[in-house]
């Protein structure tokens, strides 16, 4: 765990500080209170809206039936009609605002954790194993959201329960802060579309947690190198690799998208960038944000001097950025372009997760536009 910042307050008359710890590199809170279960749901969402966090010292259920009473209070609508946004782009910049002011505001309620990741609160949970397999081994004691607590026990779950990947006929394990491969309608793309002739070398650039590597692998592809820069994700497909006793197949290297030269050049090569050309606002943000279409650029322009004569770079990419107004089908085509790329085909498929289906979402219009895309792109 890296951590500089500290927090403090006051306590049965004593100062006290502690190591403060956020995944997202949130800023310590300047203004903390001890806070415990006779505090209402109304004050403590009037001071999480000034400024004052709440370290508690209450029952630890209450404490998250608290949060949830918050959220409900900041999902309520306001009694004023609010103005509609002009465009669909305006609508995703207003929900990401208002995203982004929920988890300050919720991210205000504290847990101080012990060293051994002990909580010393009534009915509190033991958060050990989840603590380890997001932050490592325990060496101190620190504060941090309920928040963020209750996503690495969630995102500890998915990790032991596993992700069944139809096209695999097996389980991928993501781990905290590796995006989860829950949407198989891209996955069902790299496992159906036509390889290409000969192919028995491909590179699956930005692994992840290994999945689409791991597909590559079960289609017969005699050696797939897998790349990432995130530790995280290495570990993490490393592990997933490991289980299902790919190792002597996949190969999974750091580096920042392509493997270097000794690698030789591939007859496929794989990559599934974010999908949406906006700055993350955390950390862990990353996987769904690229900033300036930074890994979809560097992806296209570095992708002919790493492929065979005959070999084929497959773009998965969602055209929901399109929707949004974020990006345009022309800038695409002109990227594909301009990095000595032809498309070769295009296969789409609808989106198919659960967002499609909530007409109550500012960006559902978008959402159920949305169509998901297999460039198969080679050289021009």
């Amino acid at each position: 765990m890296k951590n500089t910042q500290t927090i403090d307050w006051l306590e049965a008359g004593k100062n006290k500080t502690a190591i403060w710890h956020s995944e997202n590199d949130t800023p310590a809170p300047k203004l903390v209170q001890i806070a415990d279960d006779t505090i209402k749901a109304d004050a403590a969402h009037k001071l999480f809206c000034e400024g004052t966090a709440l370290l508690w010292r209450g029952d630890f259920q209450n404490a998250k039936l608290l949060m949830q009473a918050i959220s409900r209070r900041i999902d309520r609508p306001g009694k004023k009609p609010k103005k509609a946004p002009a465009s669909m782009t305006e609508a995703f910049h207003l929900h990401r605002q208002a995203q982004s002011q929920k988890a300050r505001i919720l991210g205000m309620l504290l847990i101080e954790v012990s060293i051994g990741y002990h909580i010393n609160l009534r009915r509190a949970p033991d958060v050990k194993a989840a603590c380890e397999h997001a932050y490592g081994k325990s060496t101190q004691s620190f504060v941090v959201s309920l928040r963020e607590l209750l996503g690495l026990i969630g995102a500890y779950e998915w990790s032991k329960n596993g992700v069944e990947i139809a096209a695999i006929n097996n389980k991928i394990h993501p781990s905290y802060g590796v995006f989860s491969p829950i949407r198989g309608e891209y996955l069902n793309l790299v496992d159906t579309a036509p390889l290409p002739v000969p192919c028995n070398l491909a590179f699956d650039i930005g692994t992840g947690t290994g999945v689409l590597a791991a597909i590559l692998a079960h289609r017969g592809i005699k050696q797939v190198i897998a790349t990432d820069n995130s530790q995280r994700a290495l570990d993490c497909a490393q592990k997933n690799i490991n289980q299902l006793d790919m190792k002597n197949t996949v190969t999974i290297i750091d580096a920042d998208l392509f493997p270097d030269e000794a690698y030789g050049k591939a007859d496929l090569i794989v990559c599934n960038p974010p999908w949406l050309p906006a700055r993350p606002s955390s950390v862990l943000e990353s996987a769904v944000y690229d900033d300036g279409s930074k890994m979809l650029k560097g992806f296209l322009n570095g992708l002919k001097a790493h492929l065979s004569d005959a070999g084929e770079g497959w773009l998965i990419l969602s055209d929901f950025a399109e929707h949004l107004g974020l990006r345009t089908r022309e800038e695409l085509q002109g990227w594909i372009d301009a990095a000595g790329l032809k498309v070769i085909d295009k296969i789409d498929t609808k989106a198919s997760h659960q967002k499609t289906l909530d007409a109550s979402d500012p960006l559902h219009a978008a959402r159920k536009a949305e169509v998901t895309s297999l460039w198969r792109l080679g050289k021009a």
